[in-house]
């Protein structure tokens, strides 16, 4: 009974805060919105009994991408007068693709029916004396190893090419030079002058 509450208090708590994201015009209030959407995520994901899921959920998204995501938004120059005037303009086609939506959810609603033995013919989230965080390693690196490996080569990939995007040689900008620093003599680096008496600036 108290995990039917919480799955149903948690689903709508991430139901709602999913919606401000995108309904919400500041975008800060967006990104903060999502990060309440993904903390309940992460709740449900602990009901599943998937709680390694759950943190890396919380690890990843909600410590890394959204904080990241929120800074480039709070150093995005944003003009939120401009944003608004092109609103009318995708009035009607964001009140097709919302109309749209509603219907397919309403014809998921009505042809649903429940099962009375659906959770008992449901498999465990994990096997019989097995904690999460080994069955899911034993499933990635064995059935899944190859689709686990080109995922982790892409995203190096993605890695590379963003720091070779963000990486730009401007003239005129002086730059570190190692090799040139190491290569320096005593010689290179001081010059001594015999000032005479009265000379000297």
């Amino acid at each position: 009974m108290l995990t039917t509450i919480a799955f149903y208090l948690f689903s709508a708590i991430m139901i709602a805060a999913a919606f401000m994201v995108v309904a919400s015009r500041n975008p800060v209030h967006s990104v903060l919105f999502l990060i309440l959407t993904f903390f309940n995520a992460a709740a449900l994901f602990v009901l599943l009994g998937a709680e390694f899921l759950a943190l890396v959920l919380l690890f990843v998204y909600v410590g890394a991408v959204v904080v990241l995501f929120l800074f480039v938004v709070m150093m995005l120059d944003i003009d939120f007068e401009q944003l608004r005037r092109g609103v009318q303009d995708y009035l009607l086609l964001g009140a097709g693709v919302g109309i749209l939506l509603a219907c397919e959810l309403l014809m998921i609603l009505i042809a649903w029916k429940s099962a009375p033995l659906s959770a008992a013919s449901l498999a465990h989230a994990t096997p019989l004396h097995v904690t999460n965080t080994e069955a899911l390693g034993r499933i990635l690196y064995t059935d899944y190893i190859y689709y686990f490996q080109t995922a982790g080569l892409v995203l190096l990939i993605a890695m590379i090419g963003a720091i070779v995007l963000t990486l730009r040689h401007r003239p005129g900008v002086r730059r570190q030079s190692i090799k040139a620093q190491n290569a320096r003599t005593p010689a290179m680096s001081m010059e001594l002058k015999d000032v005479l008496p009265g000379q000297g600036s």
